[in-house]
């Protein structure tokens, strides 16, 4: 519990970080809130009652108190656009990028992983030309064109899939996959390429340890050797890039989502930079980056158990 015990004790001091970061960026932003919120007229006696009740008239510090409290207590604000409370946007929104980052980073699992082990192991082969050509491809295709070429060849042609939209997963698990599975495989066609590349860079460096060679000294058989011994050892570099991929995903899925339609997390968080709405920024990046904190504290648990040394604080 040590090495547990003493990531917890780090996400305090970079929360506050984080807080004080995101709360001074956002004075940077153009624009007074008071005026947005007053509208149209603009009375000075309207405008002053805002800054009054919304603490903008007090110094800075102060404010940051009164948002931090209200960051505690649950309270992330309201929309100066829609006049909606930011926490009912996120209850809203967030899932649904979840949905579609949690699916993407499967797929991307299913198919860098064994696809960097393969490549690994037959380095110097077909195999080995044929995984490495499908990374490149990964890479260098753009979201854009591939969600167009998707919907053209499912939806259009074969009408196997719904072309845009949304399913909630309560609603209609079924309907919610065959309406996410596209926009999903556009973002984890791109996340399994670059999982191929670094399951394959660390598989070949734990190949060539001596503990491999002592494994297969012993007659263990390969598939005991390359699944047992060399690929659990390999995979603390990829948990750490998947972790941080599922944390990009959160907030870098816009694209993704306008083509698709699919109302997730990133549209929202556009949509607020580019309307001024102060609050829903301050809410939903404060979300992001405590998210990115729980994937790392995620990722640091999975390292313990691919790595039994890490229990005892080593």
């Amino acid at each position: 519990m040590t090495f547990l015990g003493r990531r917890l004790l780090q996400l305090v001091p970079t929360l506050f970080f984080v807080s004080v970061l995101i709360f001074s960026l956002q004075q940077l932003l153009p624009g007074d809130p008071a005026l947005v919120m007053a509208g149209e007229e603009r009375d000075p006696a309207v405008i002053a009652e805002i800054r009054q009740q919304y603490h903008l008239d007090q110094p800075l510090p102060v404010q940051y108190v009164y948002w931090v409290k209200g960051v505690l207590s649950g309270d992330l604000g309201e929309s100066l656009r829609i006049k909606v409370p930011v926490r009912t946007l996120v209850v809203q929104k967030l899932p649904v990028t979840l949905q579609l980052a949690g699916m993407a980073i499967l797929i991307a699992f299913f198919i860098g992983i064994p696809a960097g082990v393969i490549s690994a192991v037959k380095k110097g082969t077909g195999w080995d030309t044929a995984a490495n050509l499908v990374a490149l491809w990964g890479i260098s295709t753009p979201n854009f064109w591939l969600g167009m070429l998707l919907i053209f060849l499912f939806s259009i042609e074969l009408n196997w899939l719904p072309a845009s939209g949304y399913v909630p997963l309560l609603e209609d698990w079924r309907a919610s996959l065959a309406s996410t599975i596209l926009p999903a495989f556009v973002l984890g066609n791109a996340i399994a390429a670059v999982l191929m590349r670094h399951t394959r860079s660390a598989m070949l460096e734990v190949l060539e340890s001596d503990y491999i060679r002592t494994a297969r000294a012993k007659g263990l058989s390969e598939p005991a050797v390359v699944l047992r011994h060399a690929l659990r050892n390999a995979l603390t570099p990829v948990i750490t890039l998947g972790a941080l991929e599922l944390g990009t995903l959160l907030s870098g899925a816009v694209l993704t989502e306008q083509i698709f339609s699919v109302p997730g997390f990133g549209k929202l968080i556009v949509d607020a930079v580019f309307n001024r709405d102060y609050a829903v920024v301050q809410g939903v990046v404060l979300v992001t980056a405590s998210t990115y904190m729980v994937l790392n504290l995620i990722a640091d648990l999975a390292y313990m158990l691919v790595n039994p040394r890490l229990r005892d604080g080593r």
